[in-house]
């Protein structure tokens, strides 16, 4: 018994030995690699946990360029960075931040509206961030607060650059304006060149020429503690301000156009021939992009929208209308140089004309008829059976052909967001858009600018620009020049030009003269704005809203003012040495002759300086 207690105790000890042994084993293995594994961190990774540390102690902060000024072209400013200042809480420095709104409710007006809004910025910053509690102080409410801010610990003004318009409604339509970032334009932009920028431009000449305007973003290293807090500025890169642009545009010539159209619905745009600049673009009804750059309340943006004379659509380059006879000029110089007509044939006109075996007849605008009349006599009293005669000779592929050489039914290129191509009908477009045939008695309709053919302003505007410098087309701009603040000179933007070739040069000069015959003739359907100046070359021009039937007669005085034709006309002055082309649209108004002949004339007088236009004379009635 006694033996077999020893040998017991001798199996135990040697169990709790080799336990030990197995132990101290694993220790040591778990010691080794815990060894290893800081070797491993703190030689083989030291670089990769430095930079790691590094940058979790140095941000880079992005710092936003000024946005380029903008200026009309004598040096007007219409687009300006204006101080803006709000009133700014930063959440940690204030004990009771309910009390201390409060109390700055009795120093500066505070709205339910800014209060909701300061409590959804506060939910998303941190404590020591600058949360804006008001904005858009006036100059009275920050010199009030400036005398009781000691009052306020934590609370202060800050100021930033903000868009403004000085001429307000006066260049919507040419500016745009801009307004913030939303989740589209993201997706778009170079995210790392507008890191920290809030607005882009949102149409006209800011969205056009916004690569220019907005600049390059700089960037700036920060040192920060474990809570982001900035301790200090450790390098820094400036940004890059956005360069100045210089229009063409004449705000004298603008507010004169303006002025002219007064409260009717329309459109006028004015070019200088010799280079393309664009000297008025106007489209009434306007609006005030001053209200879009920090957010239009919805009450405002609905007022807009639903308005039913549309004043957010820039009718100058988005409204396409049938250019009625204002494109004859165009039309039979196409006949000419297709060698279709010559310009002392006469044609006969009984007051309507009717294809060759059909009974239907298309109706010329004087019932009675102009009798027998060449092209000038056309022209000059805007003959509609010379052109539906002519139009029927020349066939819609000639006729389709020679128009898009003067950029009918294509956008003109202008540097301003938003154009619209127009409509230029061909047999191919409807058989392709609207899968039906070409009907003859179509073509006689786009003759005389009618039916499906649709131009813009600022097109009619280039082509006529285009005729005063017997042919030769310069692509309207509004963009004459950039330059880097500072810099002593400005960069002149790219002109681009082609030639139009009408196979003789002297069919410029007949078709000018015809034009000239329009205002300066005793027949003329434009007699009315003649100047003693300087001679204006133009044509007058009717657009029918609706249908008249064979056997029913328009009658203005008892259709509804919104259904009535629209009166155009367009012109260049001086003849001679033509420095202003115009087209003028005015929605629902008439006679070309009577209504936007007048408003063209205005307009001329403002660029070249002659006398005011009399407001008596007499009315031809012409279309």
């Amino acid at each position: 018994m006694l033996e077999d207690s020893l040998e017991d105790r001798r199996r135990e000890q040697r169990l709790v030995t080799v336990r030990a042994i197995v132990a101290a084993g694993f220790v040591l293995l778990g010691l080794g690699l815990i060894l290893i594994r800081l070797a491993h961190l703190q030689v083989e990774m030291h670089e990769h946990f430095s930079v790691l540390s590094q940058d979790n102690r140095v941000k880079i902060q992005p710092v936003p360029p000024t946005r380029g000024l903008i200026y009309d072209a004598k040096g007007l400013l219409l687009a300006e960075n204006h101080p803006s200042f709000s009133l700014e809480l930063t959440i940690e420095k204030i004990d009771d931040l309910e009390a201390t709104i409060a109390e700055l409710a009795k120093l500066i007006p505070i709205t339910e509206k800014d209060r909701a809004r300061f409590a959804r910025l506060k939910r998303q910053r941190m404590r020591f961030q600058a949360v804006p509690i008001r904005l858009n102080l006036t100059a009275a409410e920050v010199a009030r607060f400036a005398v009781d801010g000691y009052r306020f610990p934590g609370v202060d003004v800050h100021a930033e650059l903000i868009r403004t318009y000085p001429k307000a409604a006066l260049t919507a339509h040419v500016l745009g304006y801009v307004g913030r970032i939303n989740e589209r334009e993201l997706a778009s932009i170079d995210k790392g060149n507008y890191a920290g920028t809030n607005f882009i431009g949102k149409g006209g000449v800011e969205k056009a020429h916004e690569d220019l305007l907005h600049g390059r973003v700089g960037y700036q290293q920060v040192e920060v503690n474990a809570r982001g807090r900035i301790l200090r500025t450790l390098e820094s890169t400036p940004p890059e301000p956005g360069q100045d642009l210089y229009l063409y545009l004449d705000v004298a010539v603008q507010q004169a156009a303006t002025e002219a159209l007064g409260d009717r619905r329309g459109a006028v745009v004015a070019i200088d021939p010799r280079n393309g600049g664009v000297l008025a673009l106007v489209s009434q009804p306007s609006f005030d992009p001053n209200l879009f750059v920090e957010g239009i309340s919805q009450t405002d943006y609905d007022a807009l929208l639903y308005s039913p004379d549309k004043p957010l659509y820039n009718r100058a380059v988005r409204g396409q209308y049938p250019p009625g006879s204002t494109v004859k000029p165009f039309i039979a110089l196409g006949g000419l140089a297709t060698g279709t007509i010559n310009s002392r044939k006469g044609i006969y006109c009984p007051g309507y004309f009717s294809l060759p075996g059909q009974s239907h007849r298309f109706r010329c605008w004087r019932r009675g008829g102009h009798g027998t009349v060449n092209m000038r006599q056309a022209i000059v009293q805007s003959c509609d059976v010379y052109f539906y005669s002519l139009a029927n000779q020349m066939g819609i592929e000639k006729l389709h052909d020679f128009m898009a050489t003067f950029g009918f039914g294509a956008r003109t290129g202008v540097d301003i967001s938003g154009e619209l191509p127009g409509l230029l009908p061909s047999r191919e477009w409807k058989e392709r858009v609207r899968k039906q045939p070409w009907y003859p008695g179509e073509t006689l309709i786009v003759g005389i600018g009618q039916g499906s053919f649709l131009a813009t302003p600022i097109q009619l505007a280039a082509a006529t620009a285009a005729a005063a410098n017997r042919g030769h087309f310069i692509q309207p701009r509004l963009g004459y020049a950039s330059r880097v603040p500072g810099a002593p000179t400005a960069h002149k933007l790219p002109m681009v030009s082609r030639t139009l070739d009408v196979g003789n040069a002297s069919y410029w000069d007949t078709i000018v003269e015809d034009m000239a015959q329009v205002v300066e003739g005793a027949r003329g359907t434009a007699k009315r704005i003649r100047s003693k100046d300087y001679r204006i070359a133009g044509k007058t021009g009717t657009a029918q809203v609706f249908s008249v039937g064979q056997k029913e007669t328009y009658n203005a005085a008892t259709t509804p003012e919104r259904m009535r034709d629209h009166a155009l006309f367009v012109a260049f002055a001086p003849v001679e040495d033509p420095r202003i082309a115009v087209a003028v649209i005015v929605e629902n108004g008439g006679h070309g002759g009577s209504t936007a002949a007048p408003v063209a004339r205005r307009v001329i007088d403002a660029h070249l300086g002659g006398a005011q236009l009399s407001q008596d004379g007499e009315d031809p009635h012409g279309n």
